[in-house]
């Protein structure tokens, strides 16, 4: 059932390996920072990149008794907003004593003297990461259950008091999918390289038509199996990653975002869901409304629409970076095929939520 694209992209994005020459830094500059603010370390370090992550480059930093990963800034022409690492940092740090499936983090560095860039280090998780979405490797069973400790995690971080664990300044108040139909569109801008009909239809039906925000809670961003560690054997989230897109904000951002790959994504190309323990679309919004207490989601095509809009933005952005020579990723060209499929998808949902 593993579709050979997704096995070439968990090849891909598996492991390690020597760090990439364009990443490169003073390795004993590290080590005399990590000395000074990691408790317990204790060295010789060993630097490895990680070969996922077409934004922020991540290292693993190897010790004789532990293992530690290190996100940080890329070097060269960044867009605005984007490669927040510190924000990344506050979000673990203020979430890991609640409980909630992040690593523990060791500390940030701001000073760009150190490795050249800002960069925060956290504990390694090990577990297992998942990328194929049809899970082939396990039975119907653990399938539903894997999907199941996914979604009650979302629900867990959308259900979490952002005034208790101190993130009530971690986003601005208010009118979240406005900013972000404003915020994807300029990133959109920044890197487009050619005109798309059903992008600029997007651009002007989306913000007409923002439903109203009834709730606010910290939104991840970029939800989905491969941006989490599962137990090494349970049906279980250890650690949640990748936070460079959080934020406060609308939960259903999140919600709807996932439920993409019903519509277009892995989940979607199943024939029979039930027969292969993966819940139904309508199985996962009740549960979801369940576990945080909503009626249901009569705006799920708006936030479809806005969804592949987004998703357009984000692959865009890659491409620029290719354009602009910073891009981090070998399949990163193959990326502006995708573009135009999402556009088209995007205006038909719109079109569904009454554009």
């Amino acid at each position: 059932m593993a579709d050979a694209a997704e096995q070439q992209r968990e090849q891909l994005n598996t492991g390690t390996k020597d760090v990439a020459e364009s990443h490169r830094f003073d390795e004993a500059a590290l080590a005399a920072w990590m000395a000074a603010n990691v408790e317990g370390f204790e060295g010789p370090l060993e630097v490895r990149q990680f070969k996922g992550g077409q934004s922020n480059p991540t290292y693993q930093l190897v010790t004789p008794n532990k293992k530690y990963v290190m996100r940080r800034k890329p070097p060269g022409k960044l867009l605005p907003s984007a490669h927040a690492v510190d924000r990344e940092y506050k979000v673990i740090t203020a979430l890991y004593p609640t409980g909630f499936p992040v690593a523990r983090s060791w500390g940030l560095c701001t000073d760009d003297a150190v490795i050249g860039t800002m960069f925060y280090v956290m504990d390694m998780v090990e577990g297992r990461i998942l990328w194929d979405q049809s899970l082939p490797a396990y039975e119907p069973a653990e399938r539903h259950a894997i999907y199941m400790a996914k979604l009650k995690t979302l629900a867990d971080l959308h259900n979490t008091d952002v005034e208790a664990v101190g993130l009530s300044d971690y986003g601005r108040p208010g009118n979240y999918m406005g900013r972000q139909v404003d915020r994807w569109t300029k990133q959109y801008r920044a890197s487009e390289t050619v005109k798309i009909d059903e992008i600029e239809r997007l651009i002007e039906y989306l913000p007409a038509s923002v439903p109203a925000q009834e709730r606010t809670s910290v939104v991840h961003g970029d939800y989905r199996l491969d941006n989490m560690v599962l137990h090494p054997t349970e049906p279980k989230v250890i650690a949640v990653l990748d936070w460079e897109l959080s934020t406060l904000g609308e939960p259903l951002a999140d919600f709807t975002y996932l439920l993409m790959n019903w519509v277009n994504g892995g989940v979607a190309q199943i024939p029979d869901l039930k027969a292969h323990g993966i819940p139904t679309l309508e199985e996962y919004v009740a549960e979801y409304c369940r576990l945080t207490g909503r009626a249901g989601l009569p705006e799920v095509n708006w936030f479809f629409a806005y969804n592949s809009f987004r998703l357009a933005g984000i692959l865009q952005g890659i491409v620029g970076r290719v354009r602009d020579g910073t891009a981090n990723s070998p399949q990163a060209a193959a990326m502006a095929e995708r573009v135009p499929l999402l556009a088209k998808a995007g205006w038909a949902f719109a079109q569904k939520a009454g554009a």
